[in-house]
């Protein structure tokens, strides 16, 4: 039961969260924004749980789920009601700051409890179910929000963005004993982070887990811009996005039986290679309808990926350490998403944006060929064993 109860609470909140990604695009945008200065605005979503995220995931195994999970709702709701009450540019970067730096504490506790829900192929199931709950945001998300800047508003849009975080937090408040306590008797050892990345397929599996983050975050950062400098109305590019989120959610149906078929490292593998072959052709195309295409090949390459790498991370955690393996994976993650729209945003600003496309299929293409290795060093341990 508890499972399901942090799916649903996980799609209510991330609806919001991803919604107000692309909201803080084109309002920057619509404010005067240039392309670095949006990049600003998604690293600074990231910047401050880069530095809490491995001590939120000791509390996670320390104290339970649900005190992290109430102060993520409370940051996820302040944060996106700033703009709404002060339309300016300078507050973008305030709720930007403020969900970031709050929204960390629902998403490690969230991912842990999964992780805890279930062993072998029930983990792989269950984080599979809790990425199809984030692929339907994915997929609902980008199109609300189009449809409500283009009906209601930027602003406006925020505080409808901002009732959805409510029902989590409400929840929350008062079902308290939904959520189980933290029993692990280990959890108040002191430990060092650096011990975690001692241990090197832990290490790839989060070096994997931090390119597949480049690759999702940068396709939501660049499609909104490169959108609007092709014409396409907020609807539009609400659509195209909206194409991507479906193809994640149906790649995370199909992921548990590839994996049952071959194993997690193979299917990380083949997914980021696609996703990189994919990447290149974004620049050459204007077309909407041919973007919708390239948008749901790439949304397939990459459903798997996010959700393998939850796994690869959880089952090479040391024992009672899995919650702060997670919390290591956000702040490897975090380092990308603030690091990586800085960059890009320079460069599309400089070059334009195919070279951004291009360095990101670099990126993935590195990513593939990391767990290649791993996939190959697995068939021959079963080899000879």
């Amino acid at each position: 039961m508890t499972f399901y109860i942090v799916v649903a609470l996980t799609v209510l909140n991330h609806i919001a969260y991803k919604g107000s990604k692309m909201l803080v695009s084109l309002y920057a945008i619509d404010f005067g924004g240039t392309p670095f200065e949006v990049g600003i605005l998604f690293s600074l979503y990231s910047l401050f749980s880069l530095f809490i995220a491995v001590h939120v995931g000791r509390l996670s195994d320390r104290v339970g789920p649900r005190r992290l999970m109430l102060v993520g709702c409370c940051g996820l709701a302040g944060g996106l009601l700033l703009p709404f009450i002060w339309p300016r540019m300078g507050v973008l970067y305030l709720s930007a700051t403020l969900i970031g730096a709050l929204y960390i504490f629902f998403t490690v506790a969230a991912q842990h409890l999964i992780g805890a829900s279930g062993a072998g192929h029930a983990r792989t199931r269950n984080f599979g179910v809790y990425s199809l709950g984030v692929g339907i945001t994915s997929l609902c998300a980008p199109p609300l929000t189009g449809f409500a800047i283009d009906h209601f508003g930027h602003q406006m849009t925020y505080a409808l963005l901002a009732l959805l975080p409510l029902g989590p937090l409400v929840f929350l408040l008062f079902f308290r004993r939904a959520l189980p306590r933290s029993n692990n008797s280990t959890a108040r050892l002191e430990h060092r982070a650096v011990d975690l990345l001692r241990n090197a397929s832990l290490r790839r599996a989060l070096i994997a887990a931090g390119i597949v983050e480049t690759g999702g975050e940068l396709y939501n950062f660049y499609m909104p811009i490169y959108g609007h400098t092709i014409g396409l109305s907020a609807s539009r590019i609400g659509l195209i996005i909206g194409v991507f989120g479906a193809a994640l959610l149906l790649a995370r149906v199909l992921m548990p039986a590839l994996v049952r078929r071959s194993n997690e490292e193979t299917v990380l593998y083949g997914s980021l290679a696609l996703t990189a072959a994919t990447c290149v052709l974004f620049p050459f195309v204007s077309d909407p309808l041919m973007l919708a295409v390239i948008s749901c090949v790439f949304g397939l390459g990459l459903g798997c990926c996010g959700p393998l790498s939850m796994i690869l991370t959880y089952n090479r955690a040391p024992e009672g350490r899995a919650g702060e393996a997670m919390g290591l994976r956000q702040s490897f993650n975090k380092f990308i998403e603030v690091v990586m729209p800085l960059l890009f945003g320079t460069l599309g600003t400089a070059f334009g944006l195919g070279p951004a496309f291009w360095l990101n299929a670099t990126f993935l293409a590195s990513g593939a060929a990391l767990m290649k290795v791993d996939a190959n060093d697995r068939a021959r341990r079963k080899a000879s064993g």
